[in-house]
């Protein structure tokens, strides 16, 4: 969804009623607060259930953060970035993610709200269950923890310059996205995947736009 005008101040409203209005809207600590309980709690559960060994929960772990690298790039480019004909299609595909585009310096849509949050992350936690069984108590908070990296992430780009030299590139391909193409850069947490299916931005012939940068930054 392409928008001729970037807004820099206020938001999107995405409901008329005000109670859905305000369900749409959280803090990112509310987020961390909520799935914390559940990035430790599981790998405890399951190691005392099950006994795992230390490497098994680990590994897991970790796949789970890996795969959630994934599952962010999928989501982005087809799902987030999906062409849509259907008045109703595009209303959805704006909530979910083209208010984000037109007011990026919202910072109260940067997590997805705690009810379809709670909602989305059960279908998937039962998705993984049905294909890991026991081993989705491993693998689904390592899952949830590369969420909330990637929505920190998400934050630190619009609100800050990058904290060291090697993140330069995770910056300038997400602004990029913002202003310059959106049908490259979607990664957010990592380039690697733009890199793989030739969606990165050949970053040694883009230059950075200042004032175009500043406009997606918080306020």
């Amino acid at each position: 969804m392409q928008f001729e005008k970037i807004h820099n101040k206020g938001q999107a409203q995405l409901f008329r009623n005000r109670y859905l209005e305000m369900l749409t809207k959280t803090h990112p600590l509310v987020i961390w607060c909520m799935y914390l309980p559940v990035v430790a709690g599981l790998p405890w559960y399951a190691a005392t259930r099950w006994h795992f060994t230390g490497w098994a929960i680990t590994l897991l772990f970790i796949a789970g953060m890996f795969f959630w690298t994934f599952f962010e790039y999928m989501m982005h480019r087809y799902i987030f970035h999906m062409i849509a004909e259907s008045p109703r299609a595009q209303k959805v595909i704006y909530i979910l993610h083209g208010n984000h585009h037109h007011f990026p310096r919202d910072k109260e849509r940067l997590f997805m709200p705690p009810i379809p949050s709670l909602m989305i992350a059960s279908l998937i936690f039962g998705l993984i269950y049905l294909a890991m069984h026991q081993y989705a108590f491993l693998f689904f908070p390592g899952f949830i923890l590369g969420y909330l990296i990637y929505g920190s992430m998400h934050y630190a780009i619009h609100a800050w310059n990058p904290p060291f030299k090697w993140m330069k590139s995770l910056w300038r391909n997400h602004h990029l996205h913002h202003y310059k193409d959106e049908e490259h850069g979607y990664g957010v947490s990592t380039t690697l995947w733009d890199r793989v299916f030739g969606t990165m931005f050949d970053l040694k012939k883009e230059k950075e736009d200042k004032e175009k940068v500043d406009g997606l930054r918080f306020k």
